[in-house]
C-alpha cells in the first residue's frame, strides 16, 4: 500500500517546513496535504514526489477525513 505524505516525512525525518522549501509549495498548502485534508493537483503531486524521489503514483494522495454533506438541514 502506498505511503501518505505524512508517513514519508516521518520516515525521512523531514518537517513540513523542509518539505515546503524543497517542493516550492506554500507552508499552508503542504500542511493540509500532510494532514490528508486536501488532495493536491497533479503539479503539486509531482513536486512533492520529486522531493521523496518516488513516482507520484507511489504516494497515497486522497482525503483521510470523510467528506461530510455540508448543505441542507440533515436527516429528518
Amino acid at each position: 500500500m502506498p505511503d501518505r505524505v505524512y508517513d514519508l516525512c516521518r520516515q525521512r525525518g523531514m518537517s513540513v517546513e523542509q518539505l515546503s522549501e524543497q517542493s516550492g509549495l506554500s507552508h499552508d498548502g503542504i500542511m493540509v496535504i500532510v494532514l490528508s485534508r486536501w488532495t493536491p493537483s497533479p503539479t503539486e503531486r509531482t513536486s512533492i514526489a520529486e522531493v521523496f524521489a518516488v513516482a507520484p503514483n507511489a504516494v497515497a494522495w486522497g482525503h483521510k477525513i470523510p467528506i461530510r454533506h455540508l448543505y441542507g438541514h440533515g436527516p429528518g
